[in-house]
């Protein structure tokens, strides 16, 4: 796993309200299993190590594309979605927020009894992720959320997150056991976070011979940051712009799914019955399981998928999103049981997506296209934490 590199996180309050936290749990699962499905629960680690997967993965289950809240709520909800179904899966989510970051020794304890892993070095890598990230690495940051996410095999990925009081920003650190050596010399896969300037590194592999003087005095002093790293920076506005965003790649998913019907192509017949809306939602949906690494560069795309619970880039359609868990669910279930069309149809729809993107040239008004799906939500029962969307004064008159 390459280095994913570090995003400006801004820092958001509030709250998820229970309509959309139940909903990303049910989608999240779904999600899981088909990448399950497709490629094993080492890819789960794998994607959930990459900061620009880890927030496209967010904005599509209709969390505030670029904040901070992504951290907490997406791995909230994945741990209260896939625990239950652990010993099916292979997968087991430890840790949390606050105190329940705490409980992560003990819940890895727990799980390797059940499983024969050795969970006392399960545990100590935990707790030294933990420790590189709040004292070896002196950026400003501290932390107050810890997950440690592992499977059967022992493979593990640690997503955690810290909060610096003076820039009101966070900063999320990713970890991946698969290409790690050393826990002092750029253990990272990624760090997340507003970037801080010159800042304490005794992790990078420069500071080696810093390590060695300072280990001479002190066996016991903890040590390292980050070498390499890349830039993910999420701005500070809310609103979503049409420079965030990819516009060839969303204007070819809006011309295969509103301008195209499913029924000009065999390979869709299967997903007929849902309309333009849906498969919208469904080709991101196909995307985040499906599509590689460097397709995630621009995570608010994937707002496009379910909105936002704030209103950005619009509020988030009930009805298409329980249409979305539909037929996902759908068609996880009936892979199970070995009839894997449907699961086929939901890949191919992302393959056609990223085929229609050659030589596709965007002429779509980015500004006419954010009014055309606030002005429709109320059809789609859309939903905010201010309350339920309103149709327009000109569609309120012909309904009377």
């Amino acid at each position: 796993m390459k280095r994913s590199g570090t995003a400006d996180l801004p820092l958001h309050g509030g709250h998820v309200p229970l309509w959309l936290s139940e909903r990303m749990a049910r989608l999240g699962l779904a999600i899981t299993e088909s990448i399950i499905a497709e490629y094993g629960t080492a890819e789960v680690l794998r994607r959930l190590s990459d900061p620009y997967w880890f927030q496209s993965f967010g904005a599509v289950m209709g969390m505030d594309w670029h904040s901070s809240g992504i951290t907490t709520s997406v791995m909230g909800a994945l741990k209260r979605a896939i625990n239950p179904h652990a010993k099916e899966l292979g997968i087991y989510i430890c840790g949390g927020k606050g105190k329940q970051s705490r409980q992560t020794p003990a819940e890895l304890l727990a799980y390797s009894d059940r499983t024969g892993l050795n969970g006392t070095d399960l545990v100590r890598c935990s707790k030294l992720s933990a420790k590189v990230d709040n004292t070896a690495i002196q950026d400003g940051f501290q932390l107050y959320h810890h997950n440690f996410v592992v499977n059967t095999d022992g493979l593990w990925t640690v997503v955690q997150q810290g909060m610096s009081q003076f820039s009101g920003t966070a900063r999320r650190y990713h970890w991946h056991s698969s290409n790690m050596s050393s826990f002092v010399e750029n253990p990272h896969t990624a760090i997340c976070g507003v970037n801080q300037g010159e800042i304490l590194n005794l992790t990078a592999r420069e500071a080696r011979p810093s390590r060695t003087s300072m280990l001479q005095m002190s066996a016991e002093h903890p040590t390292r940051m980050l070498g390499e790293i890349s830039h993910l920076v999420m701005p500070r506005h809310h609103d979503v712009k049409a420079k965030d965003v990819d516009l060839k790649r969303l204007g070819a998913m809006l011309w295969l799914t509103h301008e195209k019907q499913p029924a000009d192509f065999e390979e869709l017949l299967l997903l007929e019955g849902m309309g333009p809306r849906t498969l919208q939602s469904m080709a991101l949906v196909s995307e985040i399981i499906y599509g590689t690494p460097s397709r995630f560069k621009d995570p608010a795309r994937f707002s496009f998928a379910h909105g936002g619970k704030d209103g950005h880039p619009f509020p988030v359609p009930i009805h298409v999103y329980d249409e979305t868990i539909s037929v996902l669910r759908h068609a996880v279930d009936k892979a199970k049981i070995g009839e894997t069309d449907k699961q086929q149809a939901i890949k191919k729809l992302g393959e056609l997506a990223r085929a229609a993107e050659k030589g596709f040239t965007p002429n779509q008004n980015f500004e006419a296209l954010l009014e055309r799906e606030r002005s429709d939500s109320w059809k789609y029962d859309g939903k905010t934490i201010f309350g339920d969307a309103k149709p327009p004064e000109s569609a309120q008159l012909t309904l009377f």
